[in-house]
């Protein structure tokens, strides 16, 4: 694959540059390494800045991208390639029949304003998220019959019945443990027990962490992190160029050769659930027809469409990537006919068919112009709407006002919402409904994992949207900074391993 040979080239060029080093220092003595700057500020590039603090009730993963676990943490959390591990738990423990999990505390743990986290704040925090309809992941949490405290350093819950996704739910928003009783407006502050307290909020332009100097694990390595949004993928570019960001993320393949040609920087790429998804409203005339689906799909090139975000793209046909449990390759499901398009058209009774594409304005025009002219091809007008990213969720994800939408889905495990008639895809299919309740229910992965592809398998079969690609992320490092993360960077920034060193 393309992005493994970039990696490999530049890790030949690396071990190259090494050599070198060495032959000429040879008689120097030998080579030290740098030592990080404890007193660094790190400049981070990012793409969506958050319309609110609110980790309860403000959707996006703009937020989590940042606060969950540098911030915010809960009992359990997960790693970049998507694997839980204890974090506020020292330990855990499930019943052999799936109905009680058990956490142990870890000592010596306090929140950013000094307390020291109980069994009372995890009870709280959970609790709150399971009784308020308004806070985000609230329904996942429908399975827990009961959280109780066993003891000051222990948490109990119960459930109602088996929940095979109970301990990925917990490494979200659903388990983030926040103190118990505290007044700080969540919209604009933050207290939590991460490595990182939240200093400032420059909106519509940057929000600023400082290290947490009481932090009861390993003391972060830099002191200072600004991320600075710039959503124009050529101005991200210039700012890189000019020395304003040691790391820019979410890089535009397009774009790459910029940074190559300069000296100082390496480019990662990174594997990711980005699923990159034209949503059809499943609940609006004629999208509710199955057969215009089918033709909408028939009449897209994904090749085309990895090729105009310049290769940094896997073809995805279904709604669950290469990362997560369930994934199937589903490319023979579709393919690409613009002739079988027109005549479904036809079958459906569709002439002269109009829809209106609304996307986000930082996804740019480079996808929907590839869009607009393949849906010329069999005889469909597409009309792009650009708005601001909460136009969108006002009018798209909120009120289901739309024929298409074209969004990045960046969650991981996140099938759910092919089962939830209520989300914004307005999908509603029994049969997939009943087989992800059975995932749900089991105990054994192995079964839980079948029961997904299955489901998986009918709402691709049913053309309920179209996958257009799963991202490769690109992320540019400039020398100097070591431990960024690679994988997933879109969905979460773990920074306890980055450290400055010139």
């Amino acid at each position: 694959m393309r992005h493994r040979q970039l990696r490999r080239q530049l890790l030949t060029a690396a071990i190259a540059v090494t050599g070198a080093a060495l032959v000429l220092t040879g008689c120097a003595g030998p080579a030290t390494t740098p030592t990080p700057d404890a007193d660094a500020t790190l400049r981070v590039g990012l793409v969506l800045e958050p319309s609110d603090l609110n980790i309860r009730t403000t959707s996006g993963a703009a937020l989590d991208q940042i606060l969950i676990d540098n911030v915010y943490q809960g009992l359990v959390s997960r790693t970049e390639d998507n694997q839980i591990v204890d974090t506020l738990a020292k330990s855990h423990d499930i019943s052999a029949d799936g109905l009680t999990y058990t956490f142990v505390l870890r000592d010596g743990v306090t929140f950013h304003d000094g307390a020291a986290l109980t069994a009372a704040d995890v009870v709280d925090s959970i609790t709150q998220v399971q009784q308020d309809p308004t806070f985000v992941d609230n329904v996942a949490l429908q399975k827990v019959a009961s959280i109780t405290a066993v003891d000051d350093s222990t948490v109990q819950l119960q459930l109602t019945s088996p929940d095979s996704n109970l301990l990925w739910t917990l490494t979200g928003r659903a388990g983030l443990v926040l103190e118990s009783g505290a007044t700080n407006d969540l919209s604009t502050t933050a207290n939590g027990t991460g490595p990182f307290t939240l200093k400032t909020w420059k909106q519509g332009d940057s929000i600023t962490f400082d290290r947490n100097a009481k932090y009861w694990g390993d003391a972060p390595k830099v002191k200072e992190v600004v991320f600075s949004y710039i959503p124009d993928a050529s101005s991200a570019v210039n700012a890189t160029l000019a020395g304003e960001l040691d790391v820019q993320t979410a890089l535009d393949a397009n774009l790459k050769d910029q940074i190559t040609r300069a000296d100082g920087f390496s480019i990662t790429e990174g594997k990711t659930t980005d699923k990159y998804t034209l949503a059809f409203n499943n609940q609006r005339a004629p999208l509710n027809d199955p057969l215009v689906r089918q033709a909408l799909r028939s009449a897209i090139d994904h090749a085309a469409i990895v090729e105009a975000v310049g290769g940094a793209a896997v073809e995805q046909y279904g709604p669950i990537p290469e990362l997560d449990p369930g994934y199937e390759n589903l490319s023979e499901l579709v393919k690409y006919d613009p002739d079988q398009a027109k005549a479904l058209l036809a079958q459906a009774g569709q002439e002269n068919l109009s829809l209106t594409l609304t996307i986000p304005s930082f996804y740019g025009t480079s996808v929907a112009n590839v869009l607009v002219s393949e849906f010329k091809a069999i005889g469909v007008t597409l009309t792009v709407k650009s708005v601001e990213f909460p136009t969108w969720l006002n009018d798209v994800y909120t009120n289901k006002d739309y024929d298409l939408s074209y969004v990045n889905h960046v969650e991981a495990r996140d099938f759910q919402n092919w089962a939830n008639p209520n989300y914004y895809f307005g999908y509603d299919n029994a049969q997939v409904q009943s087989l992800y309740a059975e995932s749900v229910a089991a105990t054994d992965p192995a079964v839980a994992a079948q029961k997904l592809k299955e489901a998986a398998y009918l709402v691709s079969k049913d053309n309920a949207a179209d996958w257009l690609y799963t991202a490769i992320t690109l992320t540019v490092v400039r020398d100097g900074v070591t431990g960024f993360p690679v994988d997933s960077v879109n969905s979460r920034i773990n920074l306890a391993k980055v450290a400055v060193t010139g």
